[in-house]
């Protein structure tokens, strides 16, 4: 069964997932973004999710994780939760 390791950070609105993107591209630190912003429990680990797999998570964001390039920010991706910034790290 296919793996991967992803980080994400998971806010409420397209518009503040949106201004995350921004300051990703201008060189914030994703880790430091995801203590500051997440909903997710995951915020304490700086959005590291650790290793899952595929069909473990919604489809909208396994089709990220198992698709996308890695190491690459990808989103807002919406799913029920709300809206996330999804960076796979590795997958198998």
């Amino acid at each position: 069964m296919p793996k991967a390791c992803a980080y994400h950070i998971l806010v409420n609105t397209e518009k503040l997932c949106l201004e995350l993107k921004e300051k990703l591209k201008k060189g914030a630190d994703f880790n430091k973004l995801a203590k500051q912003y997440s909903t997710c429990p995951s915020r304490k680990r700086g959005g590291d999710l650790g290793e899952f797999n595929k069909g473990d998570m919604v489809e909208a964001f396994d089709d990220v994780v198992f698709k996308k390039p890695l190491f690459e920010v990808h989103g807002p991706v919406k799913t029920k939760f709300g809206y996330h910034l999804i960076k796979t790290v590795y997958r198998t």
